[in-house]
């Protein structure tokens, strides 16, 4: 399992980036509109209108999951932290496919299996 001088260049170069990389924030972000929950509302007529748009952070803590609406505030001063997880994920997702391509590539240290026809062809050609 070798790697190639391909695979070591694509390996240095993701390292460069995610050295590169910022602050991040983990979690999804999510911005949606809502219909209420009275009936006379203008999100219930035809054509609706929602309520919103909002802007929702969605994470784990502790195994649980955690929702926090964020104000338009918060929202442009958080944004670059979601980008740059965004990225910091696609940089992982690339070197695990790298590693993986390494490891299904047949490197020239391993042995190939036997081949059992030729190895009975020998045992039955052998002189008793």
């Amino acid at each position: 399992m070798e790697p190639s001088p391909d695979q070591h260049a694509a390996r240095d170069r993701i390292a460069a980036e995610l050295a590169q990389a910022g602050f991040a924030l983990p979690g999804t972000l999510i911005v949606r509109s809502y219909p209420c929950g009275k009936p006379g509302c203008r999100c219930h007529a035809d054509p609706s209108r929602l309520h919103g748009p909002y802007a929702e952070w969605t994470r784990k803590i502790a195994g649980k999951t955690v929702t926090r609406r964020l104000t338009p505030a918060e929202l442009t001063e958080y944004q670059p932290l979601f980008d740059n997880a965004k990225k910091l994920r696609a940089l992982l997702a690339e070197l695990q496919d790298l590693t993986m391509a390494m490891i299904s590539e047949p490197s020239s240290h391993q042995r190939k299996p036997p081949n059992r026809k030729a190895a009975l062809r020998k045992v039955r050609a052998a002189p008793a």
